[in-house]
């Protein structure tokens, strides 16, 4: 398609597509670079029961301070040894799934759950 038709296109009547939050299969564990900093980022693709196709999924809701819920990107961060930073959002979803690095979350079935946006995020609480 043209980029001039693209710019000519009219605001549609319907309603995006919603997932309902369920469990669903992570098939593939990707970091990916975002923004002009190239800050990284895990982005999983995963297996939603009522879609054909895959869908990316890269927040979590958890618990902080206080019994606090959050909800945050699953932002790459290393400590000083190299290691995966320990309290992030990213290291409290890993521990939550119960697997030992960020690879292991792949064939892991995770609980979702719909942010104030309508889009699906993890649920590690």
């Amino acid at each position: 398609m043209e980029a001039q038709e693209e710019l000519e296109k009219s605001i549609g009547t319907l309603e995006p597509e919603t997932l309902k939050p369920t469990k669903v299969k992570i098939v593939k564990v990707e970091l990916k670079e975002i923004g002009p900093k190239k800050i990284k980022k895990l982005v999983c693709t995963c297996k939603h029961p009522d879609k054909e196709e895959t869908i990316e999924i890269s927040r979590v809701r958890y618990i902080v301070k206080d019994d606090k819920l959050a909800t945050v990107g699953l932002w790459y961060k290393e400590d000083k040894e190299g290691n995966l930073q320990k309290g992030t959002a990213l290291a409290s979803f890993v521990v939550w799934s119960e697997a030992m690095n960020m690879k292991q979350l792949e064939s892991k079935e995770v609980e979702t759950v719909a942010e104030d946006t309508g889009y699906l995020c993890f649920k590690a609480y």
